[in-house]
């Protein structure tokens, strides 16, 4: 069943999805600069065990669930909750 959305209601969708992968952007390029960080101590005091492989594992982790959010659930929901709102709209009338 197709959705039909007003003007402002696709540009507050693209607005909130714009936002999002820009999120998305900012939290990886944070775990970039952070991991590196992380790695440059390791090798400048011991470069023994590379302990750095958990925190860059276990961030990695979260990660790979905020693309997971932005790209794939994310669209699916969305699509979702509006047709589930679009019913309730449908019946009260």
């Amino acid at each position: 069943m197709a959705i039909k959305m007003t003007e402002e209601e696709i540009y507050e969708e693209a607005r909130k999805r714009v936002k999002a992968k820009k999120d998305l952007y900012s939290h990886i390029a944070i775990y970039v600069l952070v991991n590196a960080f992380l790695v440059v101590i390791w090798a400048v005091t011991s470069g023994g065990f590379p302990w750095f492989v958990f925190p860059l594992g276990g961030w990695g982790i979260g990660l790979f669930f905020h693309i997971l959010d932005v790209f794939v659930w994310q669209r699916r929901s969305d699509r979702e909750a509006i047709e589930k709102e679009a019913d309730k709209l449908r019946k009260m009338q």
